[in-house]
Order: structure tokens, then C-alpha cells, then sequence
């Protein structure tokens, strides 16, 4: 049964990923059907971000009120309303009706999953968990590109509702494979802490500085990398949106490296590695080749490194303050995450206007160097206690 459970939680995480990657797939597209300025999609995900640091922040309570299970099957339901929602909208304006739906769904599934992984599973387990997000994040933009090329964009979204829908129906039924495993699933423990307390403890803030940072980066990474290469390269509309993918695989690439290795090197260094490896990618992003070639596989590789940043973080929450904190920190991260994922797209949006969007590789590089220093300096204040 528990292997069962593993498998629901896996596929819980391909659904988280699945509606991430559409906006920025479809953009170049809805942009022009909007009639709308390209910084426009920043907007979009700002709002869709802001709901999600809400729902983030809801999460403690939730988890000690309700168990992981309704709080998943909830939040799928609303990612099904959302992208629906969007699929039906006429205009510009009527996207922001749904982004309530679209961006509550995704920060309590993804909080409460994260703490209930991180308190009853290994380092490795946390990376697949991460690596089934990057699976949902990479198949949605060949799901656009696909609509783009046969239908609409409008069908890009109608299509992983459907999807969706599929595994809400799937989690729905799972409700006994949770009652079974009651002994592991102890998420609403009456005396975890509050927010308040959790950032009192040392440590905690700069942690969150590191990962706004580190998804500040991969929130633009997101939202732009098609626009990149049809702002910069020689590029089909189409082609450009399954490019899209280029990081979501390159994530899930990374993830899947880091379950394997993840039991043997600590969740510090491989952080430490995967920095490394993202200032590579970056930077074969940043040579300037007139060929799209170097820049997707620079996308592919910065995904690769950036890959068992987000599991690593969110797995050390127990270890780091304490496993009766951990769900209001890993409720703090998330909000801090989304924080970054919130603003630092739109912000990259009116930069590529007024200076181009070549600059995004620079962009990249400033967030990166955030997040690791912000993490490193967040250890030192761990171990003096």
C-alpha cells in the first residue's frame, strides 16, 4: 500500500507542474490574439503568484486541520477550474477571473505535500516527488504547441484540464490508500508551530531570501524562455513554444540525477553542484551564436542544474528547524517562493522592453549568485545555533 500511496503522490506532482508552463508556451500566441504588449504575461503570472502565496501561507492551518489527502484533491479541483477558465476567456481582462482558481490550487498541495514528504521519506524520494513536477511542467508546452498547430491556444488549456481532471479522479479514489497509512500521516499535529514562531528561528529568514531568489530565476525561466528565442533567434511560433519545455526537461533531468545520487551526497552539496551547474548553462545562453542551438541547450542545462535546488531546500526543513517547524517553514518557503515567482517575471518583462531581451541570461546570473550566498550564509547561522 505504501508504494500505492508514493505513486498518487507522484502523480498528485505531475499535475502541480502541468498548468505552470502554459502561459509561457502560449504567450507569444494569446499575445496577439489579446492585442496586448509582451510585458502583459507578467501581469498574468503575478496574479496567479500572488493567490498562490495565499494559499502557501493558509497551509499550516490546513495541515493541522485536514489531512494531506482532502487538501490535495481540493487544490486539483481548482486547477481544473482555472485553466478552464482561461480556455473560455475572450479578452485580456477575463483571464484575471480565473486566476484565483488557477494560482489557490497549487500552494497548499504543494506545501502540505512537501512537508509530508520531507517528514516521512528520504532525500531521494524528495527528488523523484520533484522530478514527477518537472514531468507535468515539460509535457504542457507540447500540449500548447500541439493546439497551436492543430486548434487554438484556447485548446492548449481545455486539454490539461482534461488531463487534470483525470487525476483528481484518480485522487479521489486513492482516500483509502491514506486512511490505511494513519500512522504515517500524522500532518495535523496539534502542536506544530505557527508562522509567526517559525521566523524566530535562526536561519529561517535568509533561507527565504535563497529560495526567492531561486525562483525568482526559475519563474522567469518560465514565463520567457520562448519569448527568448523568438526575440533572439530565427524561430517558428510553434517551434518556440515546444522550446519552452527545454527547462521543465532539463529540471526533471536534474531531479531524476539527484534521486539517485541524493542518499550519498548531502542536500548541501548537491545544491552546491547544481549552482555550478546552472552557471554553465547560463552562460551558454549568454554566447552570442547566431544558431538557437548553444541557447537550448544552455535552457536544458540551467534546468539540469537548477534541478535539486528546490527538493534540497524543502527536504533539510525538518533537520534544519526542527521537525515540529517544519510545516510553517516549508509554508513560509513556498510563500517566499512564490514571492519571487510573483514579481520577478514581470519585473524581467518591462527590463526586455527597455533594453531587450537578450539581457535574460544577466537576469539569470544575479538570482543564482543570490541564492546560493543567501543559503550558504543561512547555514553558518544554523550551526552556531
Amino acid at each position: 500500500m505504501g508504494s500505492m500511496l508514493l505513486a498518487v503522490i507522484y502523480l498528485a506532482f505531475i499535475s502541480l507542474g502541468l498548468p505552470d508552463s502554459l502561459l509561457g508556451s502560449g504567450w507569444p500566441t494569446m499575445q496577439n490574439d489579446f492585442g496586448v504588449p509582451s510585458s502583459y504575461a507578467g501581469y498574468v503570472s503575478m496574479s496567479i503568484s500572488f493567490m498562490t502565496i495565499i494559499s502557501a501561507l493558509l497551509a499550516p492551518t490546513l495541515i493541522r486541520k485536514l489531512r494531506t489527502h482532502h487538501i490535495v484533491t481540493g487544490s486539483i479541483l481548482l486547477t481544473v477550474i482555472g485553466p478552464i477558465g482561461f480556455s473560455l476567456s475572450e479578452s485580456y481582462a477575463m483571464l484575471f477571473l480565473f486566476v484565483v482558481p488557477y494560482g489557490l490550487g497549487a500552494g497548499s498541495v504543494d506545501s502540505a505535500l512537501n512537508n509530508y514528504v520531507a517528514k516521512h521519506y528520504s532525500s531521494s524520494v524528495m527528488n523523484f516527488l520533484h522530478c514527477f513536477y518537472g514531468v507535468g511542467a515539460m509535457i504542457s508546452p507540447y500540449i500548447m504547441s500541439l493546439a497551436l498547430s492543430k486548434a487554438h491556444w484556447n485548446e492548449g488549456y481545455r486539454w490539461t484540464a482534461y488531463i487534470q481532471s483525470g487525476i483528481m479522479l484518480v485522487c479521489l479514489l486513492s482516500a483509502p490508500l491514506w486512511k490505511k497509512n494513519a500512522e504515517a500521516d500524522d500532518d495535523s499535529e496539534e502542536h506544530s508551530a505557527g508562522i509567526t514562531e517559525a521566523l524566530r528561528i535562526k536561519g529561517v529568514i535568509p533561507t527565504l531570501i535563497a529560495f526567492y531568489a531561486y525562483c525568482a530565476g526559475e519563474a522567469t525561466c518560465f514565463l520567457w524562455t520562448s519569448s527568448y528565442f523568438i526575440g533572439t533567434k530565427t524561430i517558428s511560433a510553434q517551434t518556440a513554444a515546444a522550446f519552452g519545455s527545454l527547462i521543465f526537461g532539463g529540471l526533471m533531468f536534474g531531479r531524476l540525477i539527484s534521486a539517485f545520487v541524493s542518499n550519498k551526497l548531502n542536500d548541501r552539496l548537491l545544491i552546491r553542484i547544481g549552482v555550478a551547474v546552472e552557471a554553465v548553462g547560463i552562460l551558454l545562453i549568454f554566447l552570442p551564436f547566431e544558431s538557437y542551438i548553444p541557447a537550448a541547450v544552455g535552457f536544458l542545462i540551467t534546468g539540469v542544474g537548477m534541478g535539486p535546488v528546490y527538493p534540497a531546500i524543502q527536504h533539510m526543513a525538518p533537520e534544519n528547524f526542527g521537525r515540529q517547524n517544519s510545516a510553517a517553514v516549508i509554508g513560509l518557503q513556498m510563500a517566499s517562493a512564490y514571492i519571487g515567482s510573483t514579481f520577478m517575471p514581470m519585473v524581467f518583462g518591462h527590463l526586455q522592453q527597455a533594453v531587450g531581451i537578450g539581457i535574460m541570461p544577466v537576469y539569470l546570473t544575479v538570482f543564482a549568485a543570490l541564492n546560493l550566498g543567501f543559503l550558504e550564509y543561512a547555514y553558518r547561522r544554523i550551526e552556531k545555533g
